[in-house]
């Protein structure tokens, strides 16, 4: 049984050497699981190395070579990666199967896009197509309201929301103000202050002081029901 992480680190792997025949570099697989050093990296290819997952080819950098993947133990091996110089002919490289996986991930009651609402942590869950998921933990929030209608976000859709506590300016953000009520908007700093901006000109920006505003996560994707 393989951890989350190890599960990301091992379909990373595979999908670059499906893409390009070459192997991601540890930097490469540091950011893609939103790591904070390379020595995460090494643990984590330690783990699939030793539970028979993958292999380093021996005498070659970035060279690393996936053996099975934990849905079928059985699976043929990857091709392992051939160098550009190399005068072997390289077979063609099989097509990707199409992302088909679906991950419950936490559904945290209603989020306002207008005015700022409690925020809820519900126990439910909601199904998501794992293609629709980059790394990191998630966790899903309806939208209620229309303040973020010009960012394609409508009342009803469900946010499928990257968790984290740091954000840049511009990306829109889950921000818990003053430590009881959420909202989805887009974030600015000015100075010691903290603007949440809507997507709608019927709305008006709010402006908090910095300390007023916990970013809670960020926009990661969208699921929206049609009845």
């Amino acid at each position: 049984m393989l951890t989350r992480k190890q599960h990301e680190l091992l379909r990373f792997i595979q999908t670059r050497l499906e893409e390009s025949g070459i192997s991601p570099s540890f930097e490469e697989m540091k950011e893609a699981l939103d790591l904070k050093s390379k020595s995460g990296v090494h643990r984590l290819i330690s783990a699939l190395e030793e539970r028979g997952f993958i292999r380093r080819l021996p005498n070659r950098a970035r060279a690393l070579e996936v053996l099975r993947q934990p849905e079928d133990a059985n699976s043929k091996p990857a091709q392992p990666a051939v160098p550009a110089n190399s005068n072997e002919t390289q077979a063609p490289r099989a097509m990707p199967e199409p992302a088909n996986d679906v991950v419950e991930i936490p559904l945290h009651g209603r989020i306002a896009a207008g005015v700022p609402i409690e925020a809820l942590e519900g126990q439910s869950t909601l199904p998501v197509p794992a293609a629709l998921l980059g790394s990191g933990e998630h966790y899903a929030l309806e939208v209620s309201g229309d303040s973020m209608i010009d960012a394609g976000i409508l009342d009803g859709d469900f946010a499928l929301v990257k968790r984290t506590n740091t954000a840049r300016d511009g990306e829109i953000v889950v921000a818990l103000v003053r430590g009881e009520e959420a909202t989805l908007k887009y974030l600015r700093r000015e100075g010691s202050m903290v603007r949440l901006d809507p997507a709608n000109a019927a709305y008006e920006p709010q402006v908090y002081g910095s300390d007023e505003v916990e970013v809670q996560g960020k926009l990661a994707g969208l699921l929206r029901r049609y009845h």
